[in-house]
């Protein structure tokens, strides 16, 4: 598996940023039972650089806490199995992962966020990623039975790796 991690936030990080992002990763594609290996890239930014992704890609004029990038359209969400018919150009040539897409947080949000909740920035933290990677994987949570299965999914995978709202 390949995380790409480019960090362009230049105010103070969370010691083990990058432990987190893998835990997290690593145990989202585990709950998932994804069969290959993985690239994605995570990309951590202040609110200034999310507020224009977030104009530039969504028209909507404002910071946000994540963003997720998908590479690949599912037929359903979680589902891999249409990658060995269809799937040709989902891998990387090189390395054969499977390109899966791209996160990118805001590290300003994940500091306002964690005081807003009342628990940890490591716990923010975690939780936009497994948050990330189940829309990298096809969840939304545009309608209720969605936002419903994708809080189950995320809220099991912090659980797995013992990021709690009490941390």
């Amino acid at each position: 598996m390949s995380i790409i991690i480019e960090n362009e936030y230049q105010g103070a990080m969370l010691p083990d940023y990058e432990t987190i992002i893998y835990d997290i990763v690593n145990a989202a594609l585990d709950y998932e039972a994804c069969p290959y290996e993985c690239q994605i890239s995570v990309t951590l930014v202040d609110n200034k650089a999310i507020h224009q992704i977030n104009k530039e890609y969504r028209g909507i004029d404002r910071s946000t806490d994540v963003l997720s990038f998908p590479s690949l359209e599912y037929h359903e969400a979680g589902e891999f199995d249409w990658l060995e018919e269809e799937g040709i150009g989902c891998f990387d040539p090189e390395s054969g992962e499977l390109l899966l897409g791209d996160i990118m947080i805001s590290m300003d949000k994940v500091r306002e966020q964690a005081e807003e909740y009342g628990h940890s920035q490591r716990r923010e933290f975690a939780f936009l990623i497994a948050h990330s990677m189940l829309h990298l994987m096809g969840y939304d949570h545009m309608i209720q039975e969605e936002r419903l299965i994708m809080e189950k999914k995320q809220e099991e995978i912090l659980q797995m790796k013992h990021y709690t709202r009490d941390e």
